[in-house]
């Protein structure tokens, strides 16, 4: 894949400042100068970090820095049992991004990946096949770290950002075929904005059988209250809402939060029928006609700690759920109805100028019984959360298993470009059979609970 302008800058910045110390095939630790091509004699799992920015809080950072320094778990700090040897960023900030961030957070903010490598000892590399050699001619880590997410990429009609994750996936591959040896790999986020190449990287990691963990740190971060679907309920109805109405990215997390509740369900997973996008008025005019239930809705609502609208102006607690509230006071609402192989009917609100979390509710078989929670992120600049995405990219490499379905991010791929194929369409009702993605979830539910 052809490189950006940004990359091209960076290239030339590595070769023509001091830091071109740590861009080659040596590293120069802490502890002295080690060939990464031999490797040093260390009991840790050795991994590459591939990524398009490493920027204050951008993906990169602050899953990357996990690696690094450790990470808070189960109530005490977590030494990582992976070392960061090599790297490969393609981009730095722009000088836009910079002052948004400088204006943002009060000082200036630049690319960070130069100085981690000099203070942690690992090297940077103008390649992704020279990152995970290690500069050396064969595969030199035991595992890889892919975060294709933030940085100057183009955005297509439907509003999808083109992030190279299945480029850069494709360049691991790549190495993994010509070197006869495979490891482990983690992709933050969705696989792709392209199903087809979504399902081309799942099939690639099942053909070369290698783990493949993917995907949103909401569903295996906190929830308030702890809640869990018990595995092999029959599910009547599910909900999830977010407060933002970036269908690319707060969609993403959302709709992969709501599948890690419903794939509990009676059967497994089962795959996607139909998708439909409504925005605007028509969200309110199938509010009206109850598309969705307005019961599951007011509990999702319910479990929102950041509430707006007029509680911003003068604090007074105020019913979400309440007739004309939501019209009154979200102005871009969108609403993704999709519906299961099995029946299960699903929703997905995005309701900018309501709340500001992330939740869901679940209708149980049994009656009136409706499960309900938040998806806790912790506030930044420490951003938490990260810490239990970590915990599992790192449990993934040293053990050789991923801890949960990788099918699941790719169904919700597929899920989140069928809604963004329908948002274009003015809302058409689209039937998706290329969804038929099939699997179990883990009987163990794997989020934080401490």
């Amino acid at each position: 894949m052809p490189r950006t302008r940004s990359t091209t800058t960076r290239r030339h910045f590595l070769g023509t400042t001091a830091a071109t110390a740590v861009a080659g095939s040596l590293a120069t630790p802490a502890t002295g100068t080690v060939d990464n091509q031999a490797g040093p004699a260390s009991p840790r799992k050795r991994i590459a970090i591939i990524t398009t920015l490493w920027a204050y809080l951008r993906h990169g950072q602050h899953i990357g820095d996990r690696f690094l320094v450790g990470y808070p778990w189960e109530g005490d700090w977590h030494e990582p049992e992976v070392e960061v040897v090599s790297a490969f960023v393609a981009q730095q900030p722009t000088e836009m991004d910079r002052k948004i961030r400088a204006k943002e957070f009060g000082f200036p903010q630049g690319d960070l990946s130069i100085h981690r490598a000099q203070e942690f000892g690992f090297s940077l590399h103008k390649s992704i096949a020279e990152a995970l050699r290690c500069g050396g001619k064969t595969l030199a880590v035991d595992g890889v770290v892919l975060i294709a997410e933030h940085g100057e990429y183009p955005t297509n009609p439907l509003g999808q950002k083109l992030y190279p994750r299945a480029e850069f996936f494709s360049e691991i591959v790549d190495v993994f075929r010509s070197d006869g040896r495979a490891v482990p790999v983690f992709n933050d986020k969705h696989l792709s904005y392209s199903f087809e190449k979504a399902r081309a990287m799942y099939n690639a990691s099942r053909e070369l059988e290698f783990p493949l963990l993917a995907g949103s740190s909401l569903p295996v971060g906190w929830r308030m209250p702890e809640m869990e679907v018990p595995h092999g309920a029959k599910i009547q109805e599910a909900l999830a809402i977010s407060g933002s109405q970036s269908l690319d990215s707060a969609g993403f997390h959302a709709l992969e939060a709501l599948q890690c509740l419903v794939e509990r369900r009676r059967g497994g997973e089962s795959g996607i029928r139909r998708v439909q996008t409504l925005t605007g008025p028509d969200v309110w005019r199938a509010l009206s006609r109850k598309k969705w239930s307005t019961d599951l809705m007011a509990r999702a609502l319910s479990r929102a700690d950041l509430v707006e609208g007029i509680t911003l102006v003068d604090a007074r607690p105020q019913d979400l759920a309440a007739p004309g509230v939501l019209e009154s006071i979200v102005p871009h609402p969108q609403a993704v109805l999709f519906e299961y192989r099995d029946g299960l009917s699903a929703t997905l609100l995005m309701l900018e100028g309501a709340i500001g979390d992330f939740t869901a509710a679940v209708r149980l078989d049994r009656g009136d019984r409706v499960l309900s929670t938040k998806f806790h992120l912790p506030v930044e600049p420490n951003v938490a959360y990260s810490a239990c995405l970590a915990h599992h990219i790192e449990t993934m490499i040293v053990n050789g298993q991923a801890g949960y379905p990788v099918e699941r991010t790719l169904l919700v791929s597929g899920l989140l470009e069928a809604a963004h194929h329908s948002r274009s369409q003015q809302g058409r009702r689209l039937k998706t059979p290329q969804l038929n993605v099939r699997y179990q979830a883990p009987r163990a539910s794997l989020y934080c609970r401490s």
